[in-house]
């Protein structure tokens, strides 16, 4: 498979993976021929990327870090979560997650399981998601993403569980913000976005009462949002004011939130999105979990199209365990000519070669980088 932007798609390619809707409905199967009125409707659904099927990348695939079944799990346990939520006061809230505590802790423990099992870098990419469903799917991914630094940390498992109940939760505050204000297609107010930094207050208020959710999980949902500079909300707290787990989390979150589909924003690509987290260490982001994290994250994910720097162009074929920045490259084109048989190289063993250019990144990487600093505080 071969991961492209949706801008680039035509008519006839194949798709690779599944597209789905704001309710996790299928709306083009993989393996569909692509139709004109297809790409109007990915268009409509803003996908900023997705997987085809074609000769040269045949046999690549992208492997999701978590069974199907403890996806589908998680997904359903949120998405429940946020409804039920979403209608009553905060006290009822905070009775009804209570009575769901116990399901949540299953869902993070085996989510762990999952990545414990899981040997190759992680990469979300694997399925395209209408923005629409971003926040239930942003509450898994973040969760994720949290476990693999807690646990590429070096932290205990009740600690893990700990730091994943608190990602699986950080947004169960948005609930108690005007839907209107969260999709939002374009720039807040001031006044809308003091609204929607209260989500964070609303989280820490329904949790903290919670018996089944840790008062560190409670403030794991109260600070993600700070940063060390002072600069975050909804306290202002710098550094050593914040938890170890918040800090994990806020990593997290940010990385999610750049390289996701949003109702105000575009995608950016998993490399870029490093450059942004790494843009900010010490200042917003604590430089210990940002390592933690790029040793775990797919910062080239498998399908992807690049340029070498002496001119070869190849597609991402592999994750590489031992260094997640230098994976296995399918080569389908040297010297400008398209080889009739391709051949792989482990950028690991081969120094001297270096990954310079993406193909989805050679129109309007600028601009996306530009749209998405705002993440560093975020909403």
């Amino acid at each position: 498979m071969r991961l492209i932007e949706s801008s680039t798609l035509k008519t006839g390619m194949i798709l690779g993976k599944p597209v789905m809707n704001e309710k996790g409905q299928v709306l083009i199967q993989s393996g569909v021929k692509i139709t004109d009125r297809m790409v109007q409707k990915l268009q409509d659904l803003r996908i900023t990327y997705l997987y085809i099927d074609d000769e040269e990348s045949k046999g690549i695939e992208p492997n999701y870090p978590i069974s199907e079944e403890t996806k589908q799990e998680a997904i359903t346990s949120i998405q429940t979560a946020f409804e039920d939520v979403s209608e009553k006061d905060v006290v009822s809230s905070t009775l009804l997650l209570d009575r769901l505590g116990r399901g949540f802790k299953s869902t993070v423990k085996q989510i762990f399981k999952d990545i414990s099992q899981h040997h190759e870098a992680i990469s979300l990419l694997s399925n395209a998601i209408g923005h629409d469903r971003y926040t239930f799917y942003h509450s898994l991914n973040v969760t994720i993403y949290s476990i693999a630094i807690a646990k590429e940390l070096g932290l205990k498992e009740e600690e893990i569980v700990t730091v994943g109940l608190g990602a699986l939760l950080h947004d169960i505050g948005k609930t108690k913000v005007p839907e209107s204000i969260l999709n939002k297609p374009g720039k807040l107010t001031p006044e809308e976005y003091s609204e929607i930094k209260k989500h964070s207050q609303f989280g820490f208020e329904i949790l903290r009462k919670c018996h089944e959710i840790s008062l560190v999980s409670a403030h794991i949902a109260y600070q993600h949002h700070e940063r060390l500079d002072g600069s975050g909300y909804p306290r202002g707290v710098k550094n050593k004011d914040i938890h170890l787990f918040a800090k994990i989390i806020a990593v997290a979150d940010v990385f999610d939130a750049v390289t996701s589909n949003r109702i105000y924003s575009q995608a950016i690509l998993p490399h870029e999105g490093m450059e942004l987290i790494f843009a900010g260490a010490e200042t917003q982001f604590d430089l210990n979990v940002i390592r933690a994290f790029r040793k775990t994250v797919a910062i080239y994910p498998s399908g992807l199209t690049v340029t070498l720097n002496d001119g070869r162009r190849g597609i991402v074929a592999k994750q590489n365990n031992i260094n997640s920045e230098r994976p296995i490259i399918r080569i389908i084109e040297e010297q400008g000519k398209k080889l009739n048989i391709p051949y792989s190289i482990d950028l690991n063993k081969n120094l001297t070669a270096t990954i310079v250019e993406t193909s989805t990144t050679l129109a309007g990487k600028q601009e996306k980088l530009e749209n998405n600093t705002s993440y560093y505080t975020g909403t």
